[in-house]
């Protein structure tokens, strides 16, 4: 994570509502959404489909016009003076779109960098460099329509970076890319952040914004329902930490002998993993410490004949541990 300055605030979006659609029939998709983001900040903004999250970016990105709610980008009236605010921002949406598929990678970025009006004398030595940067170099000259979909992510990317932003919106950047390469991508956001870029980032992958994100906003039905640090959105959905470990298929019942042994503190799930039984066990705020955990679920084993699993281990609950337990909640 980069340490940032929270007092130079590149976005801020203040009580932004969109609804779609006739005054007799509406749909609210974002409602009463407040974020922001400081100068080498990376905000994860998290939630199932549907929930709002691209909705959101599209209005801090000036694509989408807010039904009510104020947007600034660095300084700027997002909403006033749009075309002011794009020239501060860099956007990834992703998907097959937005490129001339017969122009080369070379030429679609050149096109761009002409669009936003960055110095034609350094236009090229910003493309190489943002080609560069994504590992599209060697393929410069090569036509967008031969791209596969990993590498047209990544030729989004490299758009966003053209001119250097003061801040990035990153629509789920590395969707379709292969792991070395979404590796990549987040060394890339982890070094902007470092170097003062503001980051507001959506992603599926909860590994990934545990990695990189510095405040995590939970976004449900159109709403922010929690943000804060993994340990505030684990708080909010009741786990505190997760207890794991495999049993022989033969010894299933033993789940029972938890579930009745371990009381409410504690949930626990069962899934089958090869000739075994993969088993969770969930532990509430109020669960004391991992050593604890460990102890009571060793006892409830040895006492039901099992004895305690040799590959048994409590740790606190991972974001996406405390993302699941919270999926319910986040529904329309």
């Amino acid at each position: 994570m980069a340490l940032f300055n929270e007092d130079l605030l590149l976005l801020r979006a203040s009580h932004l509502v969109r609804s779609f659609g006739r005054k007799d029939k509406t749909f609210v998709a974002v409602e009463d959404v407040s974020l922001d983001v400081g100068a080498g900040q990376v905000h994860g903004l998290l939630g199932p489909n549907g929930a709002g999250k691209t909705t959101t970016v599209r209005m801090c990105a000036t694509l989408l016009a807010p039904t009510s709610g104020e947007v600034w980008v660095d300084g700027i009236d997002a909403v006033r003076h749009p075309e002011r605010a794009r020239s501060r921002l860099g956007l990834v949406l992703g998907g097959e779109l937005g490129f001339y598929p017969r122009a080369t990678a070379r030429d679609n970025l050149l096109f761009f960098a002409d669009i936003q009006g960055l110095d034609a004398r350094r236009r090229h030595s910003a493309v190489i460099d943002a080609l560069e940067r994504v590992g599209l170099a060697e393929v410069a000259s090569r036509k967008a329509s031969e791209f596969s979909r990993g590498m047209r992510q990544r030729l989004h990317l490299a758009r966003a970076l053209l001119g250097s932003p003061s801040l990035l919106l990153l629509d789920e950047p590395t969707t379709g890319l292969d792991p070395d390469v979404a590796l990549q991508v987040r060394d890339l956001v982890r070094e902007l952040a470092q170097r003062g870029t503001g980051v507001l980032l959506t992603s599926h992958s909860m590994p990934e914004v545990e990695e990189l994100a510095d405040i995590i906003s939970v976004i449900g039905a159109g709403r922010i329902v929690v943000r804060g640090g993994v340990g505030d959105v684990s708080a909010f959905a009741g786990v505190s930490a997760t207890t794991t470990f495999t049993l022989p298929a033969r010894h299933g019942g033993a789940v029972e002998a938890l579930r009745s042994g371990l009381g409410s503190p504690a949930t626990v799930e069962q899934r089958a993993s090869s000739a075994r039984w993969a088993v969770t066990v969930y532990w509430a705020e109020e669960a004391t410490s991992t050593t604890d955990a460990d102890e009571q679920v060793r006892q409830v084993l040895v006492e039901a004949g099992v004895g305690a699993p040799s590959d048994l281990v409590t740790r606190p609950a991972s974001l996406e541990e405390a993302y699941l337990a919270l999926s319910d909640r986040l529904a329309r």
